[in-house]
Order: structure tokens, then C-alpha cells, then sequence
């Protein structure tokens, strides 16, 4: 999907519309709307407008709990839509906190092999490796790709999203023997899974690039 900088003007449009037509016909409150609010904080972070993605990812979180609980999927869902946020914002020890108490409250609320733990997993694990921790985060990155290729297939794209997360994780710990491999067959998969032109494609060929270069130049050192 085009994600430049018009498009995201007209998706933001769209949401905020959509959030003021819900508000008007089904209520502040509403699953519907709230839900709605949700996604145009996602459409703002997209956009790089992080501190109005944080307001918004902050009062639906509220609203959510005090609607529908703190254990409700959807609440969980805001829960972890704020952690982003947080990390998107440089507020990296906020995220952690909340990513890691998101995951926590995932496993005990949907189990350890639901979809959401599981991206719940890996978006700590992304929380780690920007801040430095990569040693933590390819464990998670590791544990995260077993179960995804054990519960939704070696194919699905939640498990091509897996292997790449691994091999960057990898590239950043100085392992690019080890994140080469592995970036070659998630591109492979990603190419004939999702197609040449798409955008995880595109971010694996370039990682796959980046991954060369610094194993070229650790060799010429």
C-alpha cells in the first residue's frame, strides 16, 4: 500500500471523518468508534505525528477499559498501540513497560500461541533492539518465529515478518554471517508470497544489501 506523504493525508481525512460520522450516530463510546480512534492514531504515527497518535492511543486505552475492561482484546490491542507510540516518541522506557506488561497480560487472557501474544512477543523484541538490547530481543525474535511457523505456517505473513525481524536482529548484534541466510530466504519467501514490489519486500532487499556491505567491510578490516 502507498504510504507517501499523500496518501497518508487522505487516509488521515478519511479516519478523521469516519471517527466524527461514529461519534455523531453511535456514540463516543461505542466499540465501533473507539475502535476508529484507534486507527486514525495509527494513521497519525504513520504520518510521523506522533505526539497526536499518543493523545489518541491514550484516550481510547482509557475509554476502552472503563467500557469494556482491562482484559477485553481490544483493550489489550490499545495497550499495545500506546507502547508504539511511546517508542516512536524516543520515550523508550514507557514502551518497554508496556510492551512487556501488554505481553504478560496477553498470555494470561488468550494464551501463549494467540496471534496477538505473539506480535505482542515481537514488538518487545523490537523495543529491545532499538534500544540496544540485542542479545534479549533475538531471543524473543527466535521464540517469536518458532511459534509463528508452528501455529500460522512457514508462509504466513505475520512468520516472513519473523525471519526478517531475526536477521536484522541478527545484522545488529555483528552475527551478518548468520542474518545473510536468513534474509536471502525471507526475501525468497516474501517475493513469492507477497510479491516483488511489496513494501516487506522492499525493506528485505535493502536490509539484504545492508547486511553484504557490512560483512564486505568487516572483511577488508
Amino acid at each position: 500500500m502507498d504510504r507517501g506523504p499523500g496518501s497518508l493525508q487522505d487516509l488521515i481525512r478519511r479516519r478523521q471523518e469516519a471517527l466524527a460520522a461514529d461519534e455523531q450516530v453511535l456514540g463516543a463510546d461505542h466499540p465501533e468508534t473507539l475502535t476508529t480512534r484507534g486507527k486514525l492514531g495509527l494513521a497519525y504515527l504513520h504520518a510521523g505525528r506522533a505526539a497526536e497518535a499518543i493523545r489518541l492511543f491514550e484516550q481510547t486505552l482509557a475509554d476502552r477499559q472503563r467500557v469494556l475492561g482491562a482484559d477485553h482484546p481490544d483493550t489489550l490491542g490499545s495497550r499495545g498501540n500506546l507502547a508504539g507510540g511511546y517508542l516512536y516518541a524516543g520515550r523508550a522506557a514507557e514502551a518497554i513497560r508496556l510492551f512487556e506488561q501488554t505481553l504478560a497480560d496477553d498470555k494470561r487472557v488468550l494464551g501463549a500461541d494467540h496471534p496477538d501474544t505473539l506480535t505482542s512477543r515481537g514488538n518487545l523484541g523490537l523495543a529491545y533492539l532499538h534500544t540496544g538490547q540485542a542479545a534479549e530481543a533475538i531471543t524473543l525474535f527466535e521464540q517469536t518465529l518458532a511459534d509463528r511457523q508452528r501455529v500460522l505456517g512457514a508462509d504466513h505473513p505475520d512468520t516472513l515478518g519473523s525471519r526478517g525481524d531475526l536477521a536484522y536482529a541478527y545484522l545488529n548484534a555483528g552475527r551478518a554471517a548468520e542474518a545473510i541466510p536468513l534474509f536471502e530466504q525471507a526475501l525468497t519467501d516474501s517475493k513469492r508470497v507477497l510479491g516483488p514490489g511489496h513494501p516487506s519486500t522492499l525493506a528485505l532487499r535493502k536490509n539484504l544489501a545492508g547486511a553484504h556491505l557490512w560483512l564486505d567491510s568487516a572483511a577488508k578490516a
